[in-house]
């Protein structure tokens, strides 16, 4: 027995290995960790190999986000809309390349200063809604700021304004039994929840059941958008007090933007229905005196490491400072060799993580780069106060990208994400401001600590990061 168990096992290992060398979309890092897996894990190795190896988007919803994809970038195409890369850059040339969307001009736009400002302004916007109100959130709780959300599409619907809500399922799983979300629908709010489970084991067989659409979007007429990272809770946020206040950062938009983030929203929208993008074809607001905004949404219908080689284009544009704000820092070897490739070469870069982080797996995988980073230069410092939720980097004050994503891989891979790329110094300025004072409310991490950590901390923290390139 033992004898056909050992076959049978060299025999899926060496077919599996074979698999995994041939693929063209594994760095040589993950193939030694998906060879290692195959081999240590008899099994249960093929199995985590057939659910996590490839990130596979199919089904009706894949087919749908695709389709979508084309006809929203079909519109855009026909639209000819500019993209001044000369102006803007080669990351602006990038971003482009990632969704087809060029830079929009014409723009203005305000930093929001508190959760409580946020939200009021947003709800402001929707009572003086008159056309439509297309919003999208990961997480949906049904809490004050939930319920308050909802009332305020609640009362847009009645008088008339088409209201579209989506969220995703796994973020949104306890709000879409709620009573509020029936209220929605019962006002006649257009209602979706993205990458349904339904049956774990058939929904496993066209794509990973772990995907997650982490999008943040909220758009009114057409004109207005509120882009960051906040999801639709309140700071304390409560399926997790003992992190909270959960810190984030919105910018209200209005201009042209607000369309690109519209499509975005729309490419979601028509995973499960048919596509028909007649009330996304409506020309923008621009103001003359507005700044150059550009939407960039990523997510695993792209190719694999896209994210990460986008923020190290825009990393190599650092020249004087670079700042970076993240809850959940585990990004691999492309933006880790950027980081410090900046550093190296004399720029001034500082990372700001929370102190304490609620995801049990990326706050010891965050720690376990400490040490190449700090040896290259880079400054680290840890938020006390809440669970720091803001995803923002600032370039030399004059660029920043701020957002949805994470600077981890399931960000980068795994997650549909909407962000902002901003070419403008004054909200540059703003949102600096703001990392400051996440930097002054931050204990700074020791270098003689971290070089002196005893070996099975190095051990624990680097276990963790060996774990990241399974996905």
């Amino acid at each position: 027995m033992l004898t056909v168990f050992a076959l049978a096992h060299t025999a899926i290992f060496l077919t599996l290995m074979t698999h995994a060398l041939s693929r063209p979309d594994l760095s040589s890092t993950t193939r030694i960790s998906w060879i290692f897996a195959l081999l240590v894990l008899p099994f249960v190795g093929v199995i985590f190999y057939f659910l996590y190896a490839t990130i596979r988007f199919g089904g009706r919803e894949g087919r749908g986000h695709r389709a979508a994809i084309k006809a929203t970038h079909d519109m855009v195409v026909a639209s000819g809309e500019p993209a001044d890369i000369v102006r803007h850059g080669p990351v602006s040339g990038f971003a482009t390349a990632i969704n087809g969307f060029g830079v929009t001009t014409g723009n203005r736009a305000k930093l929001l200063a508190s959760p409580d400002e946020q939200r009021a302004r947003m709800i402001e916007d929707f009572d003086a809604a008159t056309q439509f109100i297309n919003v999208f959130y990961y997480i949906w709780l049904d809490d004050n700021t939930g319920r308050n959300v909802a009332q305020a599409l609640i009362r847009a619907a009645k008088r008339g304004v088409t209201v579209r809500a989506g969220v995703d399922q796994i973020g949104s799983h306890a709000f879409i039994r709620s009573q509020t979300w029936n209220d929605l629908k019962a006002a006649g709010i257009e209602t979706q929840v993205a990458l349904p489970i339904g049956n774990p084991f058939l929904t496993a067989c066209v794509r990973r059941v772990d995907l997650r659409n982490h999008r943040k979007i909220t758009v009114i007429d057409g004109r207005i958008l509120h882009c960051g990272s906040q999801n639709c809770a309140d700071p304390e946020f409560s399926p997790k007090p003992k992190y909270a206040p959960w810190i984030d950062v919105m910018v209200r938009f209005e201009g042209p933007i607000a369309r690109q983030m519209d499509l975005l929203f729309a490419q979601t929208w028509f995973e499960d229905r048919p596509i028909e993008l007649g009330p996304w074809r409506y020309d923008p607001v621009s103001f003359s005196d507005g700044i150059t905004v550009q939407a960039i949404g990523t997510g695993p219908t792209l190719s694999k490491g896209v994210s990460a080689q986008f923020l190290a284009r825009m990393l190599s544009e650092g020249r004087r400072e670079i700042i970076m704000t993240t809850p959940y820092f585990s990004p691999g070897e492309v933006v880790v060799d950027a980081i410090m490739g900046a550093a190296l070469a004399g720029v001034d870069v500082t990372l700001t993580l929370p102190r304490r982080n609620d995801s049990g797996f990326v706050g010891p995988a965050s720690r376990a780069y400490y040490p190449q980073l700090i040896d290259a230069g880079v400054k680290i410092v840890e938020f006390n106060g809440g669970l720091l939720h803001s995803k923002i980097m600032t370039i030399d004050g004059e660029m920043v990208c701020f957002g949805s994503t994470n600077l981890d891989f399931r960000s980068f891979d795994l997650n549909f994400e909407n962000d902002v790329l901003v070419k403008d110094r004054k909200l540059t300025q703003d949102l600096r401001d703001r990392q400051l004072e996440y930097i002054a409310s931050s204990t700074p991490v020791s270098p003689a600590e971290v070089r002196a950590w005893p070996t099975w901390k190095r051990v624990w923290y680097n276990a963790f990061t060996s774990i990241g390139p399974l996905i």
